[in-house]
């Protein structure tokens, strides 16, 4: 079965086409082999699902298959965020863990996130060898236990690891800050796993809190459950309708975050995780550095220069970054699409926390999101991004890939002062500006990142980025 590929954070694919059940329990006897390879069969696996169409139905057969293996399966007792599966897994001291969820694709996909005993996303040794397996295995040599009797014979144990992850973010959120400030804030959950996670913490904290779309809906209202701008309409209505002072997203297994302050504007990844960042470094007194995707913004690395702090670029996924927080390198790690986590936490995003600090914040400053961010601009400059995503035949993703691979001596009138390869092709430019192409890796996309210190400047990064595709 070679046609199975893990991305960055796991396997995806389309139900019922790509992510059916014997290609599902076939990756799961993959993993149950890598497991019994890496000699932590034993200590079981914490299994969990989301809320997407028949995920407990998949959850069920990933624990039919560890048990034909003989593997302890801890199964959630209900729909669970992939960092509480992540925490699951370090605090119980588990081989690893699968959690059945697409994350914010679209309502049709499903998929298989695996993460090790370390608890954040499979390393790209771990996916290849579990993929090297996958190329020789046939569904026949699949074991499987039916869970009645898997049960019965103490080789499937229900968990609900709720209480324990919500007490461990106590020790990471000021809720004293929360509970003194008297904020109202509208919590969108996007019909996924947020559900009595995000919204229970703030009012177990003092907060009051307006709930959207708490409730099970496999098609999502009929979009993507992503936190990011087009898809939170909604949450900018009720933000400004209820007078609340923030509005907080999480996508459908709670790893991406999205923020709206009190005028119900949406503010960009980017930005958020600059203030977070220089949150962080004032508030808590801790050391380390911080670390970044190739594509995240550099305003990140201004904050880092006015604190002192060594900044660590990494390829895109979360994969890489989480090994600076298993590492204690870094105070906070971070990607622009949507992803988060801090030192003494999981080396996997997660969304949850990030909502819950943003509020901290608010609350221990007293001032709201926008002047929170002129006020980082004055300290270190300001700083505008922009991600666009270019549909190219294979044929012209290849040909600009070529051309990519020779930096020009200028670009938009600047000089190419750097040139980063980790990734795609980044150009660093002379004025401190950058722009960034990206080829994805599963679809004819090439993503174009750039940034620059005005919107006058990021126009012109734009123009001369669409006049190079003009040329291929």
């Amino acid at each position: 079965m070679t046609d199975i590929k893990f991305g960055t954070s796991g396997w995806r694919g389309i139900i019922a086409e790509d992510f059916t059940f014997p290609r599902a329990r076939l990756v799961c006897q993959a993993i149950a082999e890598h497991l019994k390879m890496e000699g932590v069969a034993g200590q079981g696996v914490v299994i969990g699902y989301d809320t997407r169409f028949l995920s407990e139905a998949f959850a069920a057969a990933a624990a039919e298959v560890m048990a034909g293996n003989s593997i302890p399966g801890f199964f959630t007792s209900r729909a669970t965020p992939t960092p509480v599966v992540s925490y699951a897994v370090i605090q119980g001291k588990r081989g690893g863990g699968i959690n059945i969820t697409a994350s914010h694709n679209p309502p049709e996909y499903n998929g298989i996130k695996f993460s090790p005993a370390q608890g954040g996303p499979a390393p790209t040794p771990v996916t290849d060898a579990i993929e090297s397996l996958l190329k020789t295995l046939t569904p026949q040599e699949v074991k499987t236990m039916s869970l009645s009797a898997a049960r019965d014979q103490g080789l499937v144990t229900d968990l609900d690891p709720r209480e324990a992850y919500l007490d461990h973010l106590k020790t990471l959120v000021d809720t004293a800050a929360l509970s003194r400030a008297g904020l109202k804030v509208v919590v969108d959950v996007l019909y996924g796993t947020g559900r009595d996670y995000l919204d229970a913490f703030l009012k177990d904290a003092g907060v009051e809190v307006e709930l959207l779309h708490g409730y099970r809906d496999p098609y999502f209202g009929g979009q993507r459950p992503e936190p990011s701008g087009p898809f939170l309409k909604e949450l900018y209505a009720r933000v400004q309708a209820s007078g609340a002072h923030l509005g907080l997203a999480v996508d459908a297994d709670a790893d991406r975050f999205g923020i709206v302050d009190a005028a119900g504007q949406y503010h960009e990844a980017n930005q958020i995780l600059a203030l977070l960042l220089d949150y962080l470094i004032d508030t808590r007194g801790w050391a380390g550095g911080v670390a970044r995707s190739v594509a995240t913004t550099h305003l990140i690395d201004r904050v880092a220069a006015y604190h002192g702090r060594p900044v660590f670029e990494t390829r895109v996924g979360f994969k890489y970054l989480g090994e600076y927080i298993l590492n204690d390198q870094a105070v906070m790690v971070g990607e622009e699409s949507e992803g988060f986590s801090m030192k003494h936490h999981v080396p996997e995003k997660d969304g949850i926390l990030a909502c819950l600090l943003v509020a901290e914040m608010v609350a221990k400053k007293g001032k709201g999101l926008p002047q929170l961010l002129e006020e980082l601009f004055s300290r270190v400059g300001p700083v505008y991004d922009l991600r666009l995503n270019l549909s190219l035949a294979p044929a012209a993703k290849e040909r600009l890939l070529t051309r990519l691979e020779t930096p020009p001596a200028q670009f938009a009138g600047l000089a190419v002062v750097g040139h980063v390869t980790i990734d795609g092709h980044k150009y660093l430019l002379e004025d401190g500006s950058w722009v960034c192409f990206r080829p994805s890796g599963t679809e004819p996309v090439v993503r174009f990142y750039l940034e620059a210190s005005s919107l006058q400047a990021l126009e012109r990064l734009k123009k001369a980025g669409q006049a190079l595709l003009q040329e291929i």
